[in-house]
């Protein structure tokens, strides 16, 4: 074997690229940024020659640090859903709709319309939602793009768009075809001959479905190949990003949990049972046998960004300190455990769980005159706290296990205040991880297993070594906490008539 897996992340605001050695042991790793479209209110696309640019640009910058042509297997992870258009050669019509993507709101009535609730659910285990389940995207394209839709070949997800490219073959994993509305995820892991035909998706314009640490084919000549990588060497399909990143986690077993925040704040719980809830999103694993329940908060690290741009321009000019660093450390300092009476809702541009609206927005409630912005963002802070905790009280009614203890990745798990409110408010421990960006690792170990270097998904996860960068053990007997925890919890169901 060669020396290297790489693996490679498409977030949501970045491009991620990460190689470990054969004992999973990470060896070096890179980013780069890239640019979403939204060429409406409501639209977000990404921009695929800008996706491009911040992969070769990722791999560059990896070239830098290690030989490119050392590596043996290459693994993708992806945002899902992240749903485009190729025409027969591969060329893409519609730059990929990702999940907070708006414009599909009338698909998804239509689709609730033609499929009874109970069937839809039993089979694809997810409801309608714009964006968010890639179905509606598909029927929005065949309604308001009929030309584009008629030299439609295939639709597929962004690890579908990647192994195109890379490979010339169209494949998707199960983890994403979960995002798809079409995929039965919890029965035969094929697509649903009955979900397309109601919902009016040929099953010919979808792609073939490869288990997760399937090749989907050699790597081709290209301008990747151009920076070092060596023609020939398989490319592994991967998964959705929060699926790789929590197999980098361990959490391939019963019961095993995690979190990830960054853009959105995810709560993912393994089971080896597909037995779900509608509150969550359901999806199959990357680990084969198993599934996920993802508490997915859209809006949490974006809310933050937003009290950064919009509530507090002025607090980081001319100062080194990361903004962030900034908010949280005020947040901690000057406000207090219950942001003395703020209680905010972090559904900005809809929500996904537990509530499933599109139409839901973000809400400060208990504001007075004595709340300062401060207060404010620790109430952001708080919210994901109570979407945590409202989530595991569901989770645990599923499988039974009491949730103690987990771990946490993304850039908002370094944040020790964050954690410690989270700990808090959740009565759970929480391990924040060393290296926080974990899906790159998830990806570089599916190309492990499909190459041959690790025997299988749960050898892979083992080897993996998950230095702890701090634990935030939970102080239990905080009651503004309990107190606004309830208050968030009446929240939305008050407000719901009003969106």
């Amino acid at each position: 074997m060669k020396n290297y897996l790489l693996g490679i992340d498409i977030g949501t605001s970045s491009i991620k690229a990460t190689a470990i050695d054969g004992q999973a042991r990470t060896v070096a790793a890179a980013s780069a940024g890239y640019h979403l479209r939204e060429d409406q209110p409501g639209w977000r696309q990404i921009d695929t020659g800008s996706m491009w640019n911040g992969i070769f640009g990722a791999l560059s910058n990896l070239g830098q640090k290690i030989d490119l042509s050392q590596v043996g297997a290459i693994g993708l992870s992806c945002l899902c859903p992240g749903l485009a258009a190729f025409d027969s050669t591969g060329a893409v019509l519609v730059d990929p709709i990702i999940y907070s993507d708006q414009r599909s709101a009338a698909e998804a009535k239509e689709i609730s319309q033609k499929v009874d609730s109970q069937t839809l659910f039993a089979l694809a285990a997810n409801l309608p939602m714009p964006g968010a389940m890639s179905a509606t995207s598909m029927l929005w394209i065949k309604h308001h793009l009929p030309t584009l839709y008629l030299r439609t070949f295939c639709f597929g997800h962004i690890n579908t768009l990647l192994a195109v490219e890379l490979t010339g073959n169209f494949a998707i994993d199960r983890s994403n075809a979960s995002y798809t509305l079409l995929f039965d995820t919890a029965g035969t892991l094929t697509w649903s001959q009955e979900l397309c035909r109601q919902i009016g998706i040929p099953l010919d314009k979808l792609p073939p479905i490869l288990s997760s640490a399937e090749p989907v084919g050699p790597l081709r000549r290209g301008p990747v190949t151009a920076l070092g990588l060596t023609p020939g060497i398989p490319v592994i399909i991967g998964g959705g990003d929060t699926a790789c990143a929590a197999l980098a986690c361990g959490v391939v077993r019963d019961g095993d949990v995690c979190e990830s925040i960054g853009t959105t704040d995810v709560l993912t719980v393994c089971t080896s049972r597909p037995v779900f809830r509608r509150e969550f999103i359901n999806r199959c694993h990357v680990a084969d046998g198993t599934w996920i329940y993802q508490g997915a908060m859209s809006h949490i690290g974006s809310s933050l960004s937003w009290c950064r741009d919009v509530l507090c321009p002025d607090l980081c000019q001319g100062m080194d300190t990361d903004p962030f660093d900034v908010l949280t450390d005020r947040a901690g300092r000057l406000s207090c455990p219950g942001a003395n009476g703020v209680v905010f809702l972090p559904y900005m541009m809809g929500e996904r769980s537990p509530v499933w609206d599109p139409k839901a927005r973000g809400v400060f409630f208990g504001l007075s005159l004595n709340s300062t912005r401060d207060d404010l963002v620790r109430a952001v802070l708080e919210s994901s706290g109570y979407g945590l905790r409202q989530m595991m009280a569901l989770a645990q009614e599923i499988t039974g296990h009491k949730i103690t203890a987990f771990s946490a990745i993304g850039g908002g798990s370094r944040s020790d205040i964050w954690g410690q409110i989270k700990a808090d408010i959740t009565g759970a421990d929480i391990a924040a991880l060393q290296v926080k960006d974990m899906a790159p690792v998830g990806a570089a170990l599916l190309a492990g297993v499909g190459s041959g270097v690790f025997s299988d998904v749960f050898d892979a996860a083992s080897r993996v070594r998950r230095e702890v960068r701090t634990t935030f053990f939970s102080r239990p007997g905080e009651e503004a906490y309990d107190r606004r925890f309830h208050t968030y919890l009446q929240l939305y169901p008050s407000l719901k008539s009003l969106y």
